[in-house]
């Protein structure tokens, strides 16, 4: 059944961390693949799981990069993937799905923001193509591994999505490119996503959960220039934080997909934009912030650009049981 997209009462907030919310939870014998799992959340995320138990494998497009990250952490494998390339992407699936293990957890996780114009593959838009179209191809590529254990997808999105719905007349940027908007775009692409796997595998008890993880400064702000987050009021000349209380830590960025990738609360539930280790509300009517834009929940939209992704990308785990 659909999941309302309202609170819950986790329990949890804005300032809970990630080993506020596994508290209790016992990960022994679970595997997960946390995309971009080497830096920033990600790291953080890769880190919280290995220590309440799972193995994690971290596919990374710099490999020797993620090794050094990762080196000091135990349950943790580092395999090849950059997911603006699809071959590339159906080269990890298969050297995973070799291996015969079923997964348990997918957090897709990686993600590129307000990049100068990019093109990859064949002239897609890098934030569309590496934020939502390469987790596309991960996700069904390795179906196979992903339904028979029932595994929680989560993708993590962005109160980003609040600046632009799918632009279906130009998904891919070909006239006027702005790189926020383009940013807005694929993270709402990144809900969509969520809510119509959910639609297809909650049958099979696969269940898929979207999420912002609120402000937090990260090597994501890597294309941003100082004087660019200045003018934004997040730092000052320099570099400390204007506010302080603005931001959230590490550990407290990673605790909402690690909550929906783990918490028994969320059992029998799915196809959910989270926030602060809670399910969000719908964003206000009157643009005030937080919550989840409509349209990037509307079932309608989601199966839209299902269909589009897989005419894009050449892979649809579904396509077969329509």
């Amino acid at each position: 059944m659909s999941t309302a997209q309202h609170r819950i009462g986790s329990g949890f907030g804005a300032r809970s961390t990630t080993k506020d919310v596994l508290d209790g939870i016992d990960l022994s014998g679970k595997l997960a693949v946390v995309t971009g799992g080497y830096s920033g959340l990600g790291l953080e995320t890769t880190r919280a799981l290995t220590e309440a138990g799972a193995r994690v494998v971290v596919p990374a497009r710099r490999r020797a990069a993620a090794e050094a990250a990762l080196s000091g952490l135990d349950q943790v494998e580092v395999d090849e993937l950059d997911l603006g390339d699809l071959a590339s992407v159906r080269a990890f699936a298969e050297r995973f799905l070799a291996s015969g293990r079923t997964l348990d957890l997918v957090i897709n996780n990686a993600a590129v923001m307000a990049c100068p114009e990019t093109r990859v593959g064949p002239g897609w838009e890098a934030q569309f193509a590496t934020n939502h179209l390469g987790h596309f191809a991960l996700v069904n590529h390795l179906w196979p591994a992903i339904e028979p254990g029932g595994a929680r997808v989560v993708s993590v999105s962005s109160a980003g999505h609040h600046r632009s719905p799918i632009r279906w007349d130009d998904p891919h940027w070909k006239q006027g490119y702005d790189k926020w908007e383009a940013y807005g775009q694929a993270k709402t692409a990144n809900v969509l996503f969520a809510v119509h796997l959910d639609r297809l595998g909650r049958d099979r008890g696969v269940r898929a959960f979207s999420l912002h993880p609120g402000g937090i400064l990260t090597p994501l702000q890597r294309h941003l220039s100082r004087e660019e987050m200045v003018e934004r009021g997040w730092i000052d000349e320099t570099g400390a934080l204007v506010d302080p209380d603005a931001f959230k830590t590490p550990e407290q960025g990673a605790a909402t997909q690690v909550w929906a990738a783990t918490s028994p609360q969320l059992a029998g539930m799915g196809g959910v934009y989270c926030e602060d280790c809670d399910i969000a509300e719908p964003a206000p009517a009157d643009g005030g912030r937080g919550g989840v834009k409509a349209w990037a929940t509307d079932p309608e939209q989601a199966a839209r650009l299902w269909a589009l992704s897989a005419e894009l990308t050449g892979v649809d785990a579904f396509a077969s049981r329509a």
